[in-house]
């Protein structure tokens, strides 16, 4: 028996990464649209965690919530003690990491005129006031 392999849309993609995100109470949601500024992926997802242990709970929850859908993960990088791990899902790269790193790297400001949304409980990021 051969398994049939399933389409998730970027746009499913978004929405069932935001849902998990949500669901382990990660902070500062971030989607970016960059569908007409690279070609690697459509959208980019940054999140951030309090701590290593929530940040890998939410890549746990991200996986988990894609993989029921029939999306499957196509890698991941930085699981356990780093502060910025990210998950490959195809058409969305997720983010996620901790304050000091998202305030670091700021790949908001990197990604800076693309289109970007913030979920509905994400509190705006300001770096350096954190």
């Amino acid at each position: 028996m051969t398994k049939q392999k399933i389409s998730v849309s970027g746009e499913e993609l978004v929405e069932l990464t935001k849902a998990a995100l949500e669901d382990v109470k990660a902070q500062d949601i971030l989607v970016i649209d960059v569908k007409d500024k690279h070609s690697l992926t459509d959208y980019m997802v940054i999140a951030t965690g309090t701590s290593n242990r929530q940040i890998n709970a939410m890549l746990d929850k991200v996986r988990e919530n894609v993989k029921a859908k029939g999306a499957q993960p196509l890698g991941e990088e930085g699981k356990g003690e780093s502060d910025w791990v990210l998950l490959d899902l195809g058409d969305v790269i997720v983010h996620m990491m901790t304050a000091a790193a998202r305030q670091f790297y700021d790949l908001e400001r990197l990604w800076q005129g693309a289109e970007q949304s913030r979920a509905a409980s994400g509190a705006h990021h300001t770096p350096g006031n954190e």
